[in-house]
């Protein structure tokens, strides 16, 4: 039997911080804790690799200065990135870019403090300027494990674009452009395209499908695609062809 499907939207986090609410589940998610996760699979052949350039990402050290750290578990690695899950941090959109570390902070502090997972869930997270921000611990270069589709964290990597965005909101141009090239160069190594599909193996029966049903996802994909949730909005899951297309290109396809 399936199980939170009345959970269908971001719920709000218990934040010592303020008002700002997780897009996240009420759950711990697979990936949040020891538990390991079971191997993921691609659709098809992947071809050869096509490198796209790193954009600038701001160390977690960065928004992490000054603040109280939690208790984390070793860092998870998977084998190499085959899909991204787009999320919205469900946060207002009027913030000042140069406010965007204790954003971040507050997010943390539900996540891993609140909630007791083991670090921030999502592996980047960008705001409305299009500046990139490391999220979860372990190294922007490797395939981190995170917490941030449950049942789909192996082999995939969480990028929260920070606002909310539901149907009919502006999502700004410098946003979408930050997550098409982050996208591009994750995805490049194992020789995805960001246009194709991937086929991955749940881990866990409370996101949309059965641990270990097999499930084709596009290689970018919104966290709803996952699990039952309105998250990533629909502003942005209205954008993801433009982001896929955009991605491609900056992979050189």
């Amino acid at each position: 039997m399936r199980v939170l499907r009345a959970v269908l939207s971001c719920v709000p986090g218990a934040l010592a911080l303020g008002v700002l609410v997780l897009c996240a589940v009420t759950v711990r998610p697979e990936g949040a804790h020891r538990t390991a996760a079971v191997p993921t699979r691609q659709a098809a052949a992947r071809d050869a690799p096509h490198f796209a350039t790193r954009p600038r990402i701001v160390p977690r050290a960065t928004w992490l200065a000054g603040t109280e750290t939690y208790h984390r578990d070793p860092v998870t690695y998977a084998d190499r990135v085959e899909a991204v899950f787009l999320h919205h941090t469900d946060t207002p959109n009027r913030y000042d870019c140069a406010d965007t570390p204790r954003i971040i902070r507050t997010l943390y502090a539900g996540q891993a403090g609140t909630k007791e997972w083991d670090d921030i869930g999502y592996n980047f997270l960008v705001d409305r300027c299009g500046t990139v921000y490391e999220g979860r611990a372990g190294g922007v270069d490797r395939a981190v494990v995170g917490a941030h589709t449950q049942g789909f964290n192996r082999n995939t990597a969480g990028i929260a674009a920070i606002g909310t965005f539901t149907d009919g909101t502006p999502v700004p141009p410098a946003m979408t452009e930050a997550i098409a090239a982050l996208a591009a160069w994750k995805l490049g190594p194992g020789g995805i395209d960001p246009r194709g599909h991937v086929r991955l193996v749940s881990s866990n029966s409370l996101s949309r499908y059965k641990a270990g049903t097999s499930a084709e996802f596009f290689a970018i994909a919104g966290h709803r695609d996952g699990y039952e949730t309105f998250c990533p909005g629909q502003a942005l899951m209205s954008l993801l062809p433009s982001i896929r297309a955009r991605a491609a290109e900056l992979q050189g396809r």
